[in-house]
């Protein structure tokens, strides 16, 4: 097949680490041809979604990972078979922008993960369509309902509605008084809500990377925190571990599984506490490599499988 990726530069990922580079590499094992653009190189001109980017080979040696032909513009609904939406958040207007320009795709290219519901289905609005198996959570910009939760609750996690990789983050404990000046300070620069979470215990033990592909659970990474650090994202240092399913995380996957693979979400790494789900990942999950290295299994095959299942369907 011929598969565009739109991702950030991929000049500059981590190829130990980084989960789309694994799956480009999967995907020239497989023989599929691959393209490369940037999200800013998306375009709607005149009924056609076209992007200006290259064509890539890439191979496992770090800074010399990618090899790259001339820049050129292609349809994507006409030149590609599959497109890939794996660019990181923030989940912002230029985001959300390229969701809807991918959409026009529908009946021509196959997009994964679909981006009607990547758009409609953000990493920790989804959960809202499973309370029982959250912890106590309140979304709101009102700081007398910030304050009524904590009074409730305690020790708790506010973050960023639309935060990524821990950024953001921060645990005030029972008898911390800086909510308010926390709030300041998140509304003096975004428009956007914030999350309130009870705190988990929980995590000092590790916040578990589960992955799923078309809605099945196919292993999974323990992230522990470094000392003194409540974060447990690798972005931020976060230690990975080998960990097995737990019967709590399968039920969750049962829960959550249908859903995902009746919205066209392939890749999906959901984030488990204790036990407790907090987020669902679907704009551009990590932790294949990690969950290779570990387990021994091929997750990108897996991946690629599933997909190559639906374009040809």
């Amino acid at each position: 097949m011929r598969v565009a990726f739109q991702m950030d530069p991929i000049e500059t990922v981590d190829i130990s680490a980084d989960s789309t580079f694994r799956l480009a590499e999967e995907a020239q094992v497989r023989g599929h041809e691959l393209f490369v653009y940037e999200p800013n190189a998306l375009a709607y001109e005149e009924g056609r979604i076209t992007a200006r980017g290259r064509d890539l080979k890439v191979q496992r040696v770090q800074g010399d990972h990618a090899q790259m032909g001339d820049v050129r513009t292609v349809d994507l609904g006409r030149d590609m078979d599959v497109v890939w939406l794996r660019q990181d958040p923030p989940f912002d207007m230029h985001y959300i922008t390229t969701t809807h320009l991918l959409d026009r795709l529908e009946g021509e290219a196959l997009v994964v993960n679909a981006p009607f519901w990547v758009r409609n289905a953000p990493e920790k609005l989804f959960i809202l369509d499973f309370p029982q198996l959250m912890p106590a959570t309140t979304i709101t910009r009102d700081l007398d309902v910030l304050r009524a939760f904590k009074e409730a609750h305690g020790d708790v996690i506010v973050k960023p509605l639309y935060g990524n990789g821990g950024a953001g983050v921060f645990r005030l404990g029972a008898d911390d008084r800086n909510l308010a000046s926390l709030y300041e300070l998140f509304t003096a620069t975004s428009r956007e809500p914030l999350i309130i979470q009870k705190f988990l215990p929980d995590v000092s033990k590790g916040d578990k990377r589960v992955i799923l592909v078309d809605g099945e659970p196919v292993g999974a990474i323990n992230r522990v925190p470094a000392k003194g650090e409540t974060r447990s994202n690798m972005h931020v240092g976060g230690r990975p571990e080998k960990v097995d399913l737990t019967e709590r995380d399968r039920e969750i996957c049962a829960t959550i599984g249908p859903r995902l693979k009746e919205m066209g979400q392939v890749f999906v790494g959901i984030d488990v506490i204790g036990h407790y789900l907090t987020e669902i990942n679907v704009t551009s999950p990590t932790g294949i490599q990690e969950l290779e290295r570990f387990d021994g299994i091929n997750v990108a095959e897996k991946i690629w499988q599933a997909v190559e299942a639906r374009a040809a369907g």
